[in-house]
């Protein structure tokens, strides 16, 4: 892991009419880390992914990634920015009218339509769904396949295209501890074997602790902590400490959700 700063929030500002979002966020994530977003339902960790790859735009504040300002990004210049920069949906998001290996090509072919061959597409293909622990699935379809692999086809489909950068929005929902362990051990692996950079939105403190080199906290449209593992198992502060403990739900969340 490097110590080079890969990507910065600087004073980011984001509203949806009356709801504010983020009232001024501060985050930067070094070259070949695994950080991990903390924060209670509604604060807009999702929000924070969909604006790094330009799916939804800023109000104020600026986003840089590899040196590059992405807020004033065109879209042909997203393009590229999305082809280092893959999102892992909670779903999966296959198409299920697609089998596993047309799923897992899609990205080829939409990045690299005319400069791979068929042969380096379906070997490529391969590669994703091995790493994935899923090998030779490629003519089965997403109807045929439980909710631990659709999710493994999701991400074999993200690294085919060999990202640097992996955004997972909540990876383990709904898994079984079985496969939310292999979840975490792909995850793991991808950052060991790739130097892949890794942002991870969970919910699950003991993935969280598991997998993250760094997490950060989210609360009332702002970090309010970022460090290691260990530092946030010794917070002080009441807000951290409630949330990793699930003692209470942090009541500016609640009044949140009170309202959506």
């Amino acid at each position: 892991m490097g110590d080079q700063d890969l990507i910065q929030f600087s004073g980011v500002q984001k509203r949806f009419g009356d709801k504010v979002i983020y009232r001024g966020l501060d985050l930067s994530v070094k070259r070949g880390e695994v950080l991990t977003i903390l924060g209670g339902s509604g604060v807009g960790k999702s929000v924070m992914l969909k604006m790094l790859i330009g799916l939804l735009k800023v109000d104020k504040g600026s986003i840089r990634f590899d040196g590059e300002e992405v807020t004033s990004m065109g879209e042909r210049e997203l393009a590229r920015v999305r082809q280092r920069i893959c999102m892992l949906f909670q779903s999966g998001a296959l198409f299920d009218s697609l089998s596993v290996g047309d799923n897992v090509r899609y990205g080829l072919e939409e990045h690299y339509h005319h400069t791979m061959t068929k042969a380096e597409k379906d070997e490529r293909v391969a590669w994703a769904l091995g790493l994935v622990g899923l090998p030779g699935i490629e003519a089965m379809w997403p109807a045929d396949l439980s909710g631990g692999m659709r999710k493994r086809v999701g991400l074999a489909r993200a690294i085919a295209v060999r990202p640097e950068v992996v955004l997972y929005d909540e990876p383990t929902t709904g898994l079984d501890p079985i496969n939310t362990a292999r979840v975490n051990h792909m995850i793991m692996g991808l950052q060991e074997k790739l130097n892949i950079t890794s942002i991870v939105v969970t919910h699950d403190m003991k993935s969280a602790f598991q997998i993250s080199h760094r997490l950060a906290m989210v609360h009332s449209g702002q970090i309010i902590m970022q460090g290691t593992p260990d530092e946030f198992r010794s917070a002080k502060d009441p807000r951290v400490s409630d949330f990793i403990e699930g003692r209470a739900p942090v009541q500016e969340d609640v009044a949140t959700l009170l309202q959506t």
